[in-house]
Parts: C-alpha cells; sequence; structure tokens
C-alpha cells in the first residue's frame, strides 16, 4: 500500500509542480538557450528502481561533453567545467527542476536514494547494491541532506576524489541509505522533504540528527 499510495501522489504532486513552475522552467529554458550555446538539457545514465537503468534529466550546468574533460564525473568546489550560469542553478538546485518530468513518468520519486551513475553505484557493497533501489531513486534523500556540500568536502579532501568515494563517503551512504530502507514510511519521506527545504535556507543545520536520532554516525565525518 505504501508504494502504491506513493506513486499516485508522486504522479499528482510532479504534475501539479511542473505547472506551477513552468514559467521558471521556460526561463531557463530561453536564458540556456541564449547563453549556453543552445546546450538546455543534460541526460545522463543511472541506476534506478530494481536496478535498472534509465535517464536522469537535468539542466546542463557545465560545458558541453564535461565528463570527457579533467575530472570526469566527479565535480569539484569551484570546478572550471561549470558554466556562469551552472552555478546559479547548481546553488540553487534549479538544475534539478527537468526530474519532475523523472517523477511523472515513474521513474524516480520524489524522496529515495539518489540515483548514481553505474560507475558510483558499483562502488558500494553487494548488500547495499542489493537493496537500495527496491525503492525508486529520489530527488532528494537522507544522504543528500547530510552531504548538501558533497563537492566542498571532496574538494578539501588529501585523498584524491576518486579514494575519498570509495573509502570515506560512500561507505558511509550506504549506512544512510540502508536506515532508509529499514525506516521508509510516509512520516520520513515528509520530514526529509522538510530537511530538504531548510537545507536551501539554512545549508549548515544539523536538525537530521534530531529529529531522526536513530541514524548513523560516522567515524569520519563530524557532522
Amino acid at each position: 500500500m505504501y508504494f502504491l499510495l506513493k506513486k499516485i501522489l508522486d504522479i499528482i504532486l510532479s504534475f501539479i509542480l511542473i505547472s506551477f513552475f513552468l514559467p521558471i522552467i521556460l526561463i531557463i529554458i530561453i536564458a540556456l538557450y541564449l547563453l549556453n550555446n543552445k546546450d538546455i538539457f543534460y541526460l545522463q545514465l543511472r541506476v534506478g528502481y530494481k536496478n535498472r537503468i534509465f535517464h536522469i534529466l537535468k539542466f546542463s550546468s557545465m560545458k558541453k561533453n564535461s565528463e570527457h574533460l579533467p575530472g570526469g564525473i566527479i565535480t569539484l568546489r569551484n570546478d572550471t567545467r561549470v558554466t556562469r550560469m551552472g552555478k546559479i542553478l547548481r546553488i540553487t538546485k534549479l538544475n534539478e527542476l527537468p526530474q519532475l518530468f523523472n517523477v511523472l513518468i515513474g521513474e524516480m520519486s520524489f524522496v529515495g536514494p539518489r540515483p548514481l551513475t553505474i560507475k558510483g553505484f558499483e562502488l558500494y557493497t553487494p548488500d547495499v547494491q542489493s537493496l537500495i533501489y527496491q525503492s525508486k531513486p529520489g530527488i532528494t534523500g537522507i544522504a543528500s541532506i547530510i552531504f548538501r556540500d558533497e563537492e566542498k568536502l571532496v574538494t578539501e579532501s588529501e585523498m584524491t576524489p576518486e579514494e575519498f568515494y570509495k573509502n570515506r563517503i560512500f561507505p558511509y551512504k550506504g549506512q544512510l541509505e540502508k536506515w532508509y530502507f529499514e525506516n521508509r514510511s510516509f512520516g520520513v519521506d515528509f520530514l526529509i522533504l522538510f530537511l530538504t527545504g531548510l537545507k536551501i535556507i539554512i545549508p549548515h543545520s544539523k536538525l537530521e540528527f534530531k529529529i531522526f536520532p536513530s541514524l548513523p554516525k560516522s567515524d569520519y565525518f563530524k557532522f
């Protein structure tokens, strides 16, 4: 029943939000067309529900074919591949708006584990891989809230970005996603949506650990 009702709510809410944000979406499309060499949308293969592959849709915020430039799929703070307009879109999270269409057609949900690239998915341990996408991937999720400024953490690490993701970020994200799998409910989803909005307004808020006292803690990250 939880999954059926969540699917119905996702469809209804995504349709309402697409209608509400349509003027902003159109303005961004026009701006990207004029200022970003007509490069408007960014599609990337991600792992989705039941580990099926799908295309996630975002507004373009980086130079064309940036994955083939130095840095690859990893984005650092002040990454030179991010365009001027892209910086605004990424800070405000408006680059994620097109994912409302992923939700509308049933590929994503509003709340769930973030959809990863195939390479990123392979960094999870087998036990996490087997359960993480038993829920549809979400526009936001508990790991997205805690790692609100992931680019900053990666940039400031003394490890290489690849080592930092493999040895620090993904082990902890795996624990967080297992927590979500074990605790998912409408109440948890609602609170995650609330915390997501709060993080945009107050980026350094740590309210999630008070609202969810059972969240796993990290020996490395002192959030």
